[in-house]
């Protein structure tokens, strides 16, 4: 038997010439040998002895498509099936395939135990060894593909590793001997590690040995269709099937005679000649004319921005689809731009149907996973907890609890849906500035029992999960086990299931369990997080293809097709040809050494890839970015050879493929200071810092007070100067109700009191919070400075009264009212010889007197005066009292609330040193300001009623940290 090599020219009639060949060899087949025979009046019409082999089933309809156009009538094609079908139609041999997975690990496993080998190649981590592992399985695999038919036994087939020794020496000794010497250290070990990695289970092998058995027992004429060289174990396969039957070849003709001159001339590394040099081979002497061919057929598109390439993109691709156009492809050379390109066509219904698919690791799947691996790993940190309770696919229990356990009129107790209650425990942690950690999130959620009854689900799997006692000693199969049942606890797996990537993530999981069930070896959780990273970023996702107009593809997708228009991303220098990371053992030099394909022949068959792209289609755009981030960005080197040549011959340049946007005239309308009125929105209540707002900006007001728009709390793991002075509340309040409570005389040790107290809360912080060991420090710096000033407040008369009491008191006017209210730090009282009781506002300031005296001198706020206004609310457990003006009985048998007359004077207390001392400082004309803010209030609330606008006029120090100045735009108007 023979093989017969047919090679056409690449053009859009490949399929054309290839069904007309075939044709042409069943009519010479069907002629007589006797001449004196009578003939058939027609050839026959039954091909389904004939076996075709194409690369992929796109190509078998391209093939049947030009057959019928071809032979034309009925007739039987030929089974048309590519190799990769073929061979899943064999019975299995008698040794399991390795799993991919399998051989990862196992190799991982091995590698960790060298300690040499991550200080050789700078892992700092054992799960660093993971992607090497992988690097050498995918060199591996490729020595695979290039060495395994020469170390084969010849009858048969079966894999033989003395070969593997003897081929290496064989290949040295044809090295002189100073070459023998330069060979690399990286080269022989890859080599050595590719011995330890081949055997019988290697699934390669095992297709290998099937493809020589189908050749050994060939019984059909066989036509194999191929766009590219064949590679060893192709090639040994189709000589070992030549033996029994007629092979033929159809290929691309890359020989100078088969390309354009123009092309020619323009790419000299493009045209090969081997093709007539290869032995036991029959070129068909049927020659086939390079089709005509111009330069003009590709233009350029130029762009400046990445947003700007993805407009032209979509609006040619609009433009082509306008006239008819119904076959267009993408070739994704940047992808970044592809997935921009996507989204603008969505919005123009037209969906793009990707062959090439995306990464796993970029769906919001992967991300869920990802989430929940960052929240076992760092044991709740708030920002990973929020992350994972914001997944889709993670959904709100039904929780159920006694009655008496609940707050009825809580939002926790009341809400049903998912995102109420997450923004529940998102405001309870930002409040509280929790940064992490099972027990503060639990102890945060004290009040809010369905959701602390969630959370805690959550952080019992979580730490069953990685904490336990077997976590680091746990098989593949016990952490996929793990995670499925962890899925299905949090009622997430059917929610994944449902969703396109969420199954084909589930499939993933459920196949390394069943792929790594033989193995026993042990691997922590670090190791099974960086396993199942590694696994989605190699993963390809395929979304489901409703719309055929537009395809997406890469460059060796696009071969042996045409289409009515293409258009290519990313034309410079950066992405077309496109270069391959040379890491570790991928270095262009041991490639070559260990007779790999190099980064030459790689980009040699990218530029044939190209040129077939540019020989088969009539209408190629290729854009690309002239600037990058400010930075020149060079054309493809390609491109620019092309434009060298048309300059050179004095030809037309090449065209401009931009597309002209249409665009709307837009009326100028100039932005005013906003002024918005919202009678109907005057608030019931105002607080001291509400009033600090309407002073400072009354569109600040409108937009926090009154539309109660605001910022969410910031995350820090460092204290800030607000906790410091929540810390200092708490303290003194519990330290002066000591006092009060054991009756301490001036002569007791004040000071340890204070001490004792406050390193009893500061113990509490710093469990928490060790960053807040600085302000700890600081704080018993000024102890005994307080306790000083305190005393000596104490001996001129004050007494603590109440400490932390909220206040409240009406203001009304002619046709409205509104409630005053605040939570006022410190009350004190003492007695004047007249008989009456002399009540202060006293308000803790962490900062020192002189600041503060500033404060008042400048007026600026008016926090002690509104505090002035207010009457505070004093609860009296178990004690009944008749209700009058000033008092308001809350529940007759439980408690009862007196109201304080407002207070006389007010003072900062000043928390911090000053000349190593402390003090308070006092407000003067106390009265007259209060009376004037009463005004003030009842003034501004009445025009607010009445409708006044409430203009954006901070000043630049109020913008400055103001939440709200991206809504009034100041600086725009």
């Amino acid at each position: 038997m023979a093989r017969t090599i047919h090679p056409i020219p690449a053009s859009s009639q490949f399929w054309s010439q290839v069904a007309k060949q075939f044709w042409a060899i069943q009519k010479k087949q069907a002629m007589p040998t006797d001449l004196f025979a009578e003939v058939e009046q027609e050839t026959p019409r039954d091909f389904s002895h004939l076996l075709v082999i194409v690369p992929t089933f796109e190509h078998a309809h391209l093939l049947l498509r030009a057959l019928s156009a071809e032979i034309g009538g009925h007739f039987i094609p030929p089974k048309i099936q590519t190799m990769f079908a073929w061979l899943g139609m064999q019975a299995p041999l008698d040794a399991a395939v390795s799993a991919n997975s399998e051989r990862l690990m196992s190799l991982y496993a091995q590698l960790r135990q060298h300690a040499w080998l991550k200080t050789l190649f700078g892992a700092k981590r054992n799960t660093d060894l993971l992607p090497l592992s992988q690097t050498l399985l995918n060199l591996a695999d490729e020595l695979t593909q290039v060495w395994l038919p020469h170390v084969v036994g010849d009858d048969d087939f079966q894999f033989e590793p003395n070969k593997i020794e003897a081929r290496w020496h064989q290949a040295l000794a044809q090295l002189p001997l100073p070459a023998q010497k330069m060979i690399s250290d990286e080269a022989q070990l890859v080599w050595t590690l590719w011995q330890g990695q081949l055997d019988q289970h290697d699934k390669t092998v095992q297709d290998f040995q099937q493809m020589m058995r189908l050749a050994q027992h060939a019984d059909r004429e066989l036509f194999w269709i191929a766009p590219t060289l064949l590679d060893p174990i192709e090639q040994a396969f189709l000589q070992a099937y030549e033996q029994h039957q007629t092979v033929h070849i159809f290929t691309i003709d890359w020989r100078a005679q088969a390309l354009p001159v123009a092309m020619q001339q323009t790419w000299s590394l493009l045209h090969d000649d081997k093709l007539t040099a290869q032995s036991n081979t029959v070129v068909d002497a049927y020659a086939i004319a390079a089709t005509p061919f111009d330069w003009q057929r590709l233009r350029l598109c130029e762009v400046g921005s990445l947003e700007e390439e993805a407009v032209q993109a979509a609006q040619c691709i609009i433009e082509w689809l306008q006239v008819g156009k119904q076959k267009i492809a993408v070739i994704a050379q940047d992808r970044v731009i592809s997935r921009r390109l996507r989204a603008l066509l969505e919005r123009a219904q037209v969906y793009v149907a990707d062959e090439t698919g995306w990464k796993l690791s970029t769906t919001r799947a992967a991300a869920c996973i990802n989430a929940w691996f960052e929240l076992v790993a760092t044991r709740a940190d708030t920002i990973a907890l929020l992350d994972f309770l914001k997944s889709p696919f993670l959904s709100y229990p039904a929780i159920e609890l006694p009655k008496t356990d609940v707050d009825t009129n809580s939002l926790d107790a009341n809400a049903t849906d998912k995102s109420d209650v997450v923004m529940e425990i998102e405001l309870s942690l930002r409040r509280n500035n929790v940064v992490g950690g099972w027990d503060a999130v639990l102890s945060i959620l004290e009040r809010q029992e369905h959701a602390r009854v969630w959370i805690a689900q959550i952080a019992r799997l979580a730490h069953s999960y990685v904490s336990s006692a077997s976590a680091a000693r746990r098989s593949i199969q016990d952490w996929t086990q793990l995670t499925l049942q962890m899925l299905t606890e949090l009622d997430m797996l059917s929610s994944l299931q449902a969703d396109l990537a969420g199954a084909q993530l589930v499939q993933m999981l459920q196949a390394l369990g069943s792929d790594c069930h033989a193995m026993e070896t042990h691997f922590n959780f670090s190791e099974w997080r960086a396993l199942i990273n590694l696994q989605m970023e190699s993963t390809p996702f395929k979304q489901a293809q409703t719309d055929q107009r537009v395809l997406m593809l890469p460059f060796n997708g696009a071969r042996l097709r045409s289409f009515d228009a293409v258009y290519l991303i990313g034309g410079d220098a950066k992405h077309l040809p496109s270069k391959p990371q040379e890491t570790l053992f991928f270095t262009n030099a041991v490639r070559r050494e260990c007779g790999l394909v190099t980064r030459e022949e790689r980009q040699q068959q990218q530029l044939r890839d190209f040129a077939e792209l540019i020989l088969s289609n009539q209408e190629i755009v290729v854009s690309w970015q002239s600037q990058v981030n400010g930075e020149l960005n060079a054309l493809s080197p390609w491109l620019e050879q092309v434009k060298l040549y048309l300059a050179r011959q004095s030809l037309t340049p090449l065209g401009d493929g931009k597309c002209s946007l249409s665009t709307a005239q837009l009326s100028a309308e100039p932005i005013l200071q906003p002024k918005p009125s919202a009678a109907e929105l005057m608030p019931t209540s105002l607080s001291a810092s509400g009033l600090s707002s309407l002073m400072a900006c009354p569109y600040q007001f409108f937009a926090g007070r009154m539309l109660k728009l605001s910022a969410l709390d910031e995350l820090s793991d460092m204290p800030e100067k607000r906790d410091y002075g929540d810390w200092l509340h708490a303290i003194l309040k519990n330290y002066h109700d000591q006092i009060v409570r054991d009756g301490l005389s001036l002569q007791d040790d004040r000071v340890s009191l204070l001490q004792t107290i406050s390193a009893t809360w500061f113990a509490r912080v710093l469990k928490h919070s060790p960053a807040a060991l600085g302000y700890s420090m600081r704080w018993q710096k000024v102890i005994p400075a307080y306790v000083e000033w305190a005393n000596q407040r104490e001996a001129d008369g004050w007494q603590f009264a109440f400490g932390e009491v909220w206040g409240e008191a009406q203001l009304a006017w002619e046709d409205g009212a509104i409630m005053l209210r605040g939570r006022i730090d410190r009350i004190d009282q003492r007695h004047l010889e007249n008989g009456e009781i002399e009540q202060a506002v006293l308000d803790y300031k962490t900062k020192n007197k002189t600041s503060l005296r500033a404060r008042l001198k400048n007026f600026e706020d008016h926090q002690l005066a509104f505090y002035g206004l207010l009457q505070a609310k004093i609860e009296h457990k178990d004690l009944q009292v008749s209700p009058s003006a000033d008092s308001d009985l809350n529940t007759p048998s439980d408690a009862a609330i007196h109201y304080l007359e407002p207070v006389d004077t007010a003072n900062y207390v000043a928390l911090e040193l000053e000349r190593e001392k402390t003090g308070d400082v006092e407000a003067e004309n106390y009265s007259t300001w209060k009376r004037e803010l009463e005004v003030a209030i009842r003034k501004n609330m009445q025009a607010i009623q009445q409708g006044a606008g409430m203009p954006a006029q901070g000043v630049e120090s109020v913008c400055q940290y103001c939440d709200v100045r991206g809504l009034c735009r100041k600086g725009a108007w």
